[in-house]
């Protein structure tokens, strides 16, 4: 674009792309996606054009990009190449004027970018939580260009045997930042977080290392007494975590739970929210009801079901509730805890439960029974589920490990 800039002007541009100085022969205002904005004067030298950066605005005025700019155009028409002969000189020049862009600055972008592509924004939390813990400490101020696989194994050596898992999600996230690094230009060479052919000849396999450690859950028969305790709380964190253990529902189902996805006495999950994609009912028992209308006392005028100061619980909200009552069990283990009720206590058909669980039934005959909502007999299935919670029982076992659904 050409036209005779002016400070205002310049100033003021928000638009990315190339703006051409109508009174300057060959000085152009580059405007990046980030809006930094950088002087190049463009000249062709032996047949060829070039580009020569002035640095950066405002640090490089426009007065003063119009005097190099002057310069370089004399040199020019003396036979003289203004641009640098060595590509160092160069270089070094460029980054003394624009400051290299760290490791941590580059990888919140990426994070702050990927979230609209996550469902669900635990997501986003882990990401952010792991390069904050364990990768800034060690690169965060380190330029793109500078970070070498010994910095990997420096952040990954500590918890690749004691946190696998974790370690190696870390290293993934890691490699996905830095391949974006590259993709980008900001960095060259081989991506050092790279696992095939790479780490995975320095790091033992992640699946040689540990088993996957399953979430855990709280006996059933221990429940009633846990929901006890739970009543006698008067906080939001309790009360999402009580609906959540009465209707059989994952975390983020309940956390960004609306208002209006409640009909009567139904609420209706949309898809998006949903592990498998499949718009979701649940019929809703009279404790359930009253929960809402707890929350809502607490929070008058909120969107979300559970919320604090109008804004939807933290991921983490419920998990550290258990923490806090020193319960050694998941969020999510509540899920297996109304399973294996089911199963050991009641004699309602397991596709009724698994239909109230939401989970993916890949057997045909099974999902035959699918086709349905089984609207009715869930409800009086998690009628019977809300009874069984609220009569404390005498023989209260402990909690030892046991799988999640």
């Amino acid at each position: 674009m050409k036209t005779s800039l002016t400070d205002l002007f310049v100033k003021s541009l928000s638009k990315p792309g190339r703006y051409t100085d109508g009174d300057t022969k060959g000085l152009n205002l580059q405007v990046k996606a980030d809006l930094k904005k950088y002087w190049v004067y463009r000249y062709t030298f032996d047949g060829k054009r070039v580009d020569l950066s002035f640095g950066s605005y405002p640090e490089i005025s426009l007065k003063e990009a119009r005097k190099r700019a002057l310069d370089a155009r004399n040199k020019v028409n003396q036979g003289k190449n203004p641009k640098p002969i060595k590509k160092s000189v160069v270089v070094a020049k460029e980054r003394s004027e624009t400051p290299a862009l760290t490791f941590k600055d580059f990888a919140d972008s990426i994070v702050a970018t990927k979230r609209a592509e996550w469902r669900n924004l635990k997501h986003g939390d882990q990401w952010a939580y792991t390069l904050e813990t364990f990768a800034y400490p060690t690169i965060g101020h380190k330029a793109l260009d500078e970070i070498e696989t010994e910095d990997i194994l420096t952040i990954l050596n500590p918890i690749w045997i004691t946190k696998t898992e974790t370690a190696s999600r870390l290293r993934g996230r890691l490699e996905w930042i830095l391949a974006a690094a590259t993709t980008r230009r900001l960095r060259t060479g081989i991506n050092p977080a790279a696992w095939k052919g790479h780490l995975q000849t320095i790091l033992p396999a992640p699946g040689k290392v540990a088993k996957v450690v399953h979430h855990k859950a709280m006996p059933y028969r221990s429940l009633p007494e846990f929901i006890a305790r739970l009543r006698e709380l008067n906080c939001p964190a309790a009360l999402a975590l009580e609906f959540l253990i009465l209707n059989a529902s994952r975390t983020g189902e309940v956390i960004n739970g609306l208002k209006v996805e409640v009909n009567g006495n139904t609420w209706k999950i949309p898809a998006e929210r949903m592990k498998a994609y499949v718009e979701h009912e649940v019929p809703l028992c009279d404790r359930s009801l009253e929960l809402f209308t707890l929350a809502e006392s607490l929070d008058p005028g909120s969107s979300y079901l559970f919320s604090i100061k109008g804004k939807a619980l933290s991921g983490m909200a419920m998990a550290m509730l258990l923490r806090r009552l020193n319960v050694p069990v998941t969020v999510h283990g509540f899920r297996s805890t109304f399973r294996d009720w089911v199963s050991e206590e009641t004699d309602h058909p397991s596709e009724v439960a698994e239909m109230a669980l939401a989970h993916a039934i890949s057997n045909k005959v099974e999902s035959a029974y699918r086709r349905g909502k089984l609207l009715e007999r869930r409800r009086k299935l998690l009628l019977d589920w809300q009874s069984y919670c609220e009569v404390v029982h005498n023989n209260v076992f402990s909690m030892p490990d046991q799988k999640a659904a």
